[in-house]
């Protein structure tokens, strides 16, 4: 495959410059450049432009929340993956509304991130374990605040209207709703006592059967259908 090409945005020094040996152990990845704040991030525009920008939140000055719009239109078709310790779901919901194609915690394993930045390059939008539920609480309470969500399907008819829903056995149905509660493969087959392996089969067929391509997606489609 191409290699994904990065640009890193952090005020810290240490932990930036730790996050870019890290990624560069990674050969799907190569980091093109860094900058400590959005003012040094969009004065590097104009050069080659990268694949994929990792911005923290908590920047000096403009937020990174604040600064993905400006971003998008100094690097045009860059992605853009917040990594932050920001647990607030207000951040969350600023951050997709406003563009952004994932929001990992920096409480993120290394190789986890090097998946996740590789699932966005593919379409797929990323949402930590930890913010699924107050993703799925803003979507439900106030879905316009997520107006538009990359990756994230448009509203949907109800279940009662849902000849797609009505495909799906009562086990898709029972691990599409812990999906939607944030849960990965690995706990899910855990709570039902099944193989992994098995789990991974269902969630594929949710996907084909729904037409949804991740599980920011599902998580959507369940909480439109409260189930959730």
């Amino acid at each position: 495959m191409k290699t994904i090409t990065l640009f890193v945005v952090d005020d810290h020094t240490l932990f930036r410059r730790g996050l870019i040996a890290l990624l560069s152990q990674d050969e799907r990845l190569h980091v093109m450049g860094e900058a400590g704040d959005m003012g040094e991030a969009l004065r590097g525009a104009g050069h080659e432009v990268p694949d994929l920008i990792l911005l923290d939140n908590h920047l000096p000055g403009v937020r990174g929340v604040d600064g993905i719009r400006a971003l998008k239109d100094a690097y045009p078709g860059t992605r853009i993956l917040m990594l932050t310790v920001s647990e607030d779901e207000t951040d969350l919901a600023a951050a997709m509304r406003a563009g952004a194609d994932g929001y990992p915690l920096k409480t993120v394993e290394s190789d986890q991130l090097c998946d996740s930045i590789v699932k966005v390059m593919a379409g797929e939008s990323v949402i930590s374990p930890e913010m699924m539920t107050k993703f799925v609480a803003a979507f439900r309470t106030e879905s316009t605040l997520l107006d538009p969500v990359p990756d994230v399907a448009s509203p949907m008819p109800l279940a009662a209207e849902d000849p797609a829903l009505e495909s799906l056995s009562a086990r898709e149905r029972e691990i599409l709703q812990l999906i939607a509660r944030g849960d990965s493969n690995k706990v899910i087959a855990r709570e039902l006592d099944i193989a992994e392996t098995t789990v991974k089969v269902h969630v594929q067929h949710i996907f084909r059967k729904l037409n949804l391509a991740s599980r920011v997606q599902v998580a959507v489609y369940a909480a439109a259908r409260g189930l959730s």
